[in-house]
């Protein structure tokens, strides 16, 4: 072979080894590509499974305050059914009907009635990000950085028909066709109801706080209080972590009404806290186990049982806490 021969036959070797390393390493990009588009698609088929056993089966929640205590403490994380009462079509909109209804004494998890919404999209993106996190992540947060309390979850302490008594933060319960209300205690006895009913209430510190009460109503209708009810007062101030906002609010009433029996607004709250609270025909009183540190029904009222999302079903975290939600 002649010098200009092997020359040749050199570049087109080389030429040859060139063209199979840059298909090696298009092919290897290809591959790639390939692993990254497969890696996204795993991971949106994994989303989408998600949102679709949160939305209509079993969502995960993470209880952010104590009002639960002892029934559910605070992050303790726990599964809702959501199927049981028929789940919402999407986040926020629209409920498909179910015949099981909520239950007396059932854990419930509901939208809280006082929560001001942020339109629809947000509120949508909220629930997708809350269920996408299994409730790690909520972007609905206060001025301050605290979570919203969007969702409320409280046990059905009181039923259609029934009329509940507040008496010193004890529930008296008159159920529907019964003439006398009876304490919530002997009420659950009766029906086989085991939880507990936390109180963080003295009773000692009632009277202070009953002083406490009519002496802001003083403050509001702009006359001095008498000295001996600041006196009695002053302890309630002071030293009450938790105090009965419903006996506090009866007493300033009381005295509001008295001085203006003619203001409807006095009349009418003064008569609920002290005639209690009549549940209406579809609709469920929502309390908080842990009765002096509870935002419940007491303040916002029954909630509509249509409006119910789900039933606490178990707790799955932390570990020694792992058991069925009674």
């Amino acid at each position: 072979m002649s010098g200009l021969q092997a020359k040749l036959v050199l570049l087109a070797e080389r030429h040859l080894t060139r063209r199979r390393a840059v298909r090696r390493i298009k092919k290897a990009k290809q591959k790639a590509k390939n692993i990254i588009i497969d890696w996204i698609e795993a991971f949106l088929w994994a989303a989408g499974m998600v949102l679709l056993i949160n939305q209509y089966l079993v969502q995960a929640y993470s209880i952010p305050s104590g009002s639960m205590i002892d029934t559910l403490l605070l992050q303790d994380r726990i599964f809702v059914n959501k199927i049981v009462y028929g789940p919402e079509l999407l986040p926020g909109l629209g409920k498909l009907s179910s015949p099981v209804k909520p239950k007396r004494n059932d854990i419930i998890i509901f939208e809280n009635p006082s929560y001001i919404s942020r339109g629809t999209a947000f509120d949508i993106a909220q629930r997708v990000i809350f269920m996408l996190t299994l409730a790690q992540v909520d972007i609905d947060r206060d001025e301050n950085g605290n979570p919203k309390p969007h969702f409320l979850i409280k046990r059905a302490a009181g039923y259609s028909g029934d009329t509940l008594i507040n008496k010193r933060g004890d529930i008296l319960i008159r159920a529907a066709g019964e003439t006398n209300a009876v304490p919530e205690a002997e009420f659950n006895k009766a029906r086989g109801y085991t939880h507990k009913v936390s109180r963080l209430m003295e009773s000692a510190n009632y009277p202070a706080l009953e002083a406490s009460g009519r002496a802001s109503a003083y403050v509001d209708l702009g006359v001095p209080p008498p000295e001996s009810l600041v006196q009695r007062a002053h302890s309630a101030v002071s030293t009450i972590e938790y105090p009965d906002y419903i006996t506090h609010e009866t007493e300033r009433l009381s005295i509001l009404h008295a001085a203006d029996p003619d203001n409807p607004r006095y009349g009418v709250q003064l008569a609920q806290f002290r005639q209690g609270w009549y549940i209406a025909e579809g609709r469920i009183m929502p309390l908080g186990d842990n009765r002096d540190n509870s935002r419940d029904g007491r303040y916002f009222g029954s909630v509509q049982q249509r409006k119910v999302l789900g039933k606490g079903a178990m707790i799955h975290w932390p570990l020694r806490r792992i058991g069925m939600i009674k």
